[in-house]
């Protein structure tokens, strides 16, 4: 049975209860009506409502909640009556409604000269963005710039009103937070629901009595008993038809075979596949890597309102299965065969695949915390990772985020819409030395947010569910205890490379070493290996997990695409 079948005998659709449309408040003394007129395409789908002032604002966006409606967006004038300036408007609004968006929309005579006084307070995350009120028609760059916000907000601060899978679940254990999490990095909206309801109800009647959940369920694919995430990245991504293609194949060579789905394996997908090489991706779970997981990276070139990494990932896939890449989403390598003469192979479990070149793209892995009862509560408070699937059941709740990389940055700006209080963790005397300076302004900035530094956890506690954690002071040894319904580990990265052969050389931390970091008496006529060539031939590296990266999302990308030219260097010796 299908999931739409079981949907239409359950007598319900896939919208959740909460079927009100979302408010956009609409501020303005002199343009509101100008602003109405222009937003009336979003009236389908949205309530718009008009104030001329912040007081009159406020005063729409607590009745909207009184009401149980959800307010999406502020979308004010550069100006305002009664406040100095629009950033406490937006501060109070703030206050009200966190997770909405906040835009400005200058009119043609202030555009200019409003600017320089608030793109200061965008920087530090006040508002979202700075738009030029329209001035007539199918003014599409603004309609644009509104509808990547409120796809932002629809995806992170509402539940999906369509889903394309459901976990039937009747715990919120490490399992299904995992599955859950999964989707959410895949872009497809998932939900989770309890067996005891009507789609439970009907899920199971397919099922021994005693078979255990998960239960996973999607569209146009039958329900599985899913033990692993893996299970359910095979049978979303990697379909009969895609198999049956495969076999017919047979021992088929790829030319380029990339190990990792991050930003630098997708990069080198992209090009690699654009310049007609023939290209696979392998990679054990989400496409996005650390990067997927990312609520918004705003310092990406080209992205001037910034991009969740799971977006930034899934456009990167869409542009390399448009230029023939094949995806195994879920084939997790256990095994590279170096060669000498001839094609390298690469195993896993259940697959072998041949390849003239490979890219290590695998990324890095968050360093576990080490501590017994911290570990205790994983899937039940304690994660690893910023799991922005989780960020909604932080609502009201204190949260601590350990760790001061962008990563962590980018968790606890977004958390501090849902929870009540966010307290980042470092080691370091502050986050200056590890992290980009945008985010340490928008962190400064938030009164939702403490950074507590020189301090590490080193125990936690509570019930079936995390309750609190202990934090102790790095110089002094003095220690407190803090509430915490949820703990964020974002702990720096371990290289993935216990699947690489000996030939591949690595430094004493295991990150691969290319180009002239590789020793010397491994060079080839005294010349050391091109730049992202491994200690291997044809096996080059890229992205987080070659030594000396930048571990950067742009850094990594670049190092993507410059691998290619490499590549074809290898296969073609004569035309380098």
């Amino acid at each position: 049975m299908t999931d739409q079948q079981i949907d239409q005998q359950a007598g319900q659709r896939s919208a959740p209860p909460e079927t009100a449309a979302p408010v956009i408040v609409l501020v303005s003394a002199e343009h509101a009506d100008t602003l109405v007129d222009e937003f009336w395409r979003y009236s389908r789908e949205y309530d718009l409502r008009a104030a001329r002032s912040c007081a009159e604002a406020c005063r729409v966006a607590e009745d909207a909640a009184a009401a149980g409606l959800r307010v999406a967006m502020f979308v004010s004038d550069s100006r305002l009556p009664d406040v100095e300036s629009v950033l406490h408007a937006f501060a109070r609004w703030r206050g009200l409604v966190p997770t909405a968006r906040r835009v400005v929309a200058a009119p043609f005579d202030r555009f200019l000269a409003d600017a320089p006084g608030l793109r200061v307070g965008m920087a530090k995350g006040k508002y979202d963005a700075y738009l030029l009120m329209p001035r007539g028609r199918r003014d599409e760059e603004f309609h644009h710039a509104v509808t990547e916000l409120l796809s932002d907000w629809n995806w992170s601060a509402s539940d999906p009103d369509v889903v394309v899978a459901k976990i039937v679940s009747p715990d919120s254990d490490a399992l299904t937070h995992g599955i859950r999490d999964f989707f959410d990095r895949m872009g497809m909206p998932a939900r989770v629901v309890h067996p005891d309801s009507k789609v439970g109800q009907l899920v199971r009647e397919h099922f021994p009595p005693d078979a255990p959940y998960p239960l996973v369920l999607g569209a146009n694919r039958r329900p599985i008993v899913a033990r692993s995430v893996r299970d359910v990245a095979r049978t979303f991504f990697d379909t009969e038809a895609e198999r049956e293609l495969d076999a017919r194949r047979g021992t088929e060579i790829t030319d380029v075979a990339v190990v990792g789905g991050g930003p630098a394996g997708l990069a080198a997908a992209v090009y690699a596949a654009s310049e007609g090489l023939s290209t696979v991706v392998l990679d054990s779970s989400a496409i996005g890597g650390q990067a997927g997981t990312s609520s918004m990276i705003r310092n990406y070139l080209g992205f001037p309102r910034g991009i969740s990494g799971m977006r930034l990932a899934q456009r990167a896939r869409t542009q390399a299965l448009r230029f023939g890449t094949r995806f195994h989403t879920g084939w997790e390598v256990e095994e590279l065969v170096a060669a000498t003469d001839g094609p390298h192979l690469l195993r896993g479990s259940d697959f072998e695949i041949a390849a003239r070149a490979v890219v290590v793209a695998s990324g890095v892995r968050y360093r576990s915390l080490g501590v017994p009862s911290v570990e205790d509560y994983l899937g039940a408070g304690v994660n690893y990772g910023a799991a922005m699937s989780l960020s909604r059941e932080m609502e009201d709740h204190d949260v601590v985020v350990v760790g001061g990389g962008n990563s962590a940055g980018q968790a606890a700006v977004h958390l501090a819409r849902f929870a009540r209080s966010v307290t980042v963790v470092v080691r370091r005397p502050g986050l200056a030395e590890t992290m980009s300076a945008y985010l340490v302004g928008e962190i400064e900035f938030n009164p939702r947010i403490t950074v507590q530094p020189c301090s590490r956890v080193v125990e936690a506690g509570g019930d079936s569910h995390l309750q609190w954690v202990t934090l102790e002071d790095t110089e002094t040894g003095e220690r407190r205890r803090l509430a915490a319904y949820g703990l964020f580990l974002l702990l720096g990265a371990e290289p993935h490379c216990a699947w690489l052969p000996d030939e591949v050389v690595r430094d004493e931390r295991g990150f691969v070493l290319t180009g002239r970091d590789v020793p010397k008496d491994l060079w080839v006529d005294g010349l050391p290996p091109p730049g992202l060539a491994t200690s291997a031939p044809g096996i080059f590296a890229a992205g987080d997990v070659r030594a000396g990266s930048m571990k950067r999302v742009a850094a990594a990308s670049g190092e993507g695409a410059s691998v290619v030219p490499l590549i074809h260097g290898w296969l073609s010796p004569a035309d380098g």
